[in-house]
């Protein structure tokens, strides 16, 4: 039984830039990637890793649909940092400042615990009725397309930010570390 699609062989050289498929490029999207440590702990690395192969392969598709995507890696290296972006547990993944997850969940990374030298949380991604400390590319593709192409306004979750008392101990853990 022959496919509902045909396909076809196209050869090229370099991908063709917007311009030049009569593509005005109308829409800023900024992808922000928020995180405690990109040299010690496994999950930072870990998700920025996959982050980065996702991005690779959708922005083609939403360069033709006219968006321009901006990412954006931010360490947060202070709990002033922390409290200027909102930051709710690491790593954080923000369209347009919306938090690809709906919910803070965490467990335990020895990761971040030996960077401050006191239990810390790190977050897990939930999808399809599993948890992951580092997200599969899907979720991450879904999630990107879903907040893009939605019309919902900034998440509820930080419009009463308090740091979180997690977030706070890894703070101070690692200023008493370094004393």
């Amino acid at each position: 039984m022959e496919g509902k699609f045909r396909s076809r062989k196209i050869r090229t050289t370099s991908s063709p830039k917007p311009a030049d498929l009569g593509i005005t490029i109308n829409e800023k999207i900024s992808i922000d990637y928020l995180y405690l440590d990109l040299n010690t702990c496994d999950r930072c690395v870990s998700t920025d890793m996959v982050l980065e192969e996702v991005l690779e392969i959708i922005t083609p598709a939403l360069k033709v649909a006219g968006f321009d995507l901006i990412y954006n890696k931010i360490e947060m290296t202070t709990e002033e940092l922390a409290i200027e972006h909102k930051f709710l547990s690491s790593p954080t993944i923000r369209v347009d400042g919306r938090d690809i997850c709906l919910s803070v969940k965490e467990s335990s990374c020895g990761c971040c615990s030996d960077i401050s030298g006191t239990a810390v949380d790190c977050r897990v991604f939930e999808y399809k009725g599993r948890e992951y400390e580092v997200p599969p590319q899907e979720m991450l593709a879904k999630a990107i397309f879903e907040l893009i192409f939605s019309k919902t306004s900034s998440n509820e979750q930080t419009s009463n930010y308090k740091l979180p008392d997690n977030l706070k101990k890894f703070y101070e853990g690692k200023r008493s570390l370094k004393s």
